[in-house]
């Protein structure tokens, strides 16, 4: 297995820790989502690079040992989406593959969509085309139940203050409970414990949700005209499987990979099935050494 290592880039304005592996210009950025870092993605980073691409995980703007802007503005879509073409840039990036979970994957969405940097391939893992996302929370009761959460994050200091007390242990009771068992092994739940812990993290990472008050208004722009692998665990307790069908609408070139025993946590939980897929697809698009 080809050796993950870690150092910190400066981009956008900010320091960004990541965890790399592989060489070139060639360059995959994984982001993750809400409340992970950059090591839910240790499975997939040098199966990347074996594919022949050198693969970059970054902690998130106020995640980890990445900068944490304390306004909740800075939060909002455009600054995220110029952080991932920044470091697209600091890392020389040549050819670009842009890889996004839950958080991360909305990012991914918008940064595809406005064509913030051109791009050779894009990878969604459980996160809803933002347009279909607003579509069915209008209309769908179901979803707007799942999404509960999202509303309570809205309200001021009390969801930082349920989910750092005891040292996050509501952290790591979520991702235990939403997931199959032994999905978090208890050195990775202590790291987002602690990341979660950590003073005004917990707060920049709900000031994700905070500043996007319309998640359609992260497609704004021209539409995604790129290859796209759309992988969804089906077991989502979040997000609804009817989320998946209607993204083909604004994606043109889109390749579903449906993983139905499989809960929101894919990269973690179901690591050999992802890399299966991000591998076959990258050999059948030509993406792949």
């Amino acid at each position: 297995m080809t050796a993950i290592r870690t150092r910190t880039v400066e981009a956008n304005g900010l320091s960004f820790a990541i965890d790399e592996a592989g060489d070139g210009d060639s360059v995959a950025l994984l982001l993750h989502g809400f409340p992970e870092s950059r090591r839910c993605w240790r499975h997939q980073l040098p199966v990347l690079a074996e594919c022949g691409w050198r693969a970059v995980a970054p902690d998130l703007r106020g995640y980890g040992q990445s900068s944490r802007p304390a306004e909740q503005s800075a939060y909002a879509i455009e600054h995220l989406v110029a952080d991932a073409a920044g470091l697209f840039d600091a890392l020389g990036a040549r050819r670009r593959l842009l890889i996004g979970h839950d958080w991360g994957g909305a990012i991914a969405w918008a940064f595809a969509i406005r064509r913030a940097r051109p791009l050779d391939g894009l990878v969604i893992v459980n996160a809803p085309h933002p347009l279909v996302f607003r579509r069915v929370l209008r209309t769908g009761w179901r979803q707007r139940l799942r999404s509960w959460y999202m509303a309570f994050f809205q309200v001021p200091w009390l969801p930082e203050w349920l989910l750092t007390e005891r040292h996050g242990r509501a952290v790591a009771a979520a991702l235990v409970d939403s997931s199959a068992p032994g999905t978090f092994p208890p050195d990775i739940l202590a790291h987002y414990r602690d990341n979660a812990a950590a003073p005004g993290a917990m707060t920049a990472m709900l000031n994700y949700y905070r500043a996007a008050l319309d998640f359609g208004a992260i497609a704004d722009g021209p539409g995604v005209d790129v290859p796209t692998l759309l992988v969804w665990g089906e077991q989502d307790h979040a997000l609804g499987p009817e989320l998946v069908a209607p993204t083909a609408y604004h994606v043109p070139n889109l390749v579903v990979r449906r993983l139905r025993q499989v809960s929101h946590w894919v990269p973690e939980e179901a690591p050999a099935e992802l890399n299966a897929a991000l591998a076959a697809w990258l050999r059948e698009r030509g993406l792949a050494a």
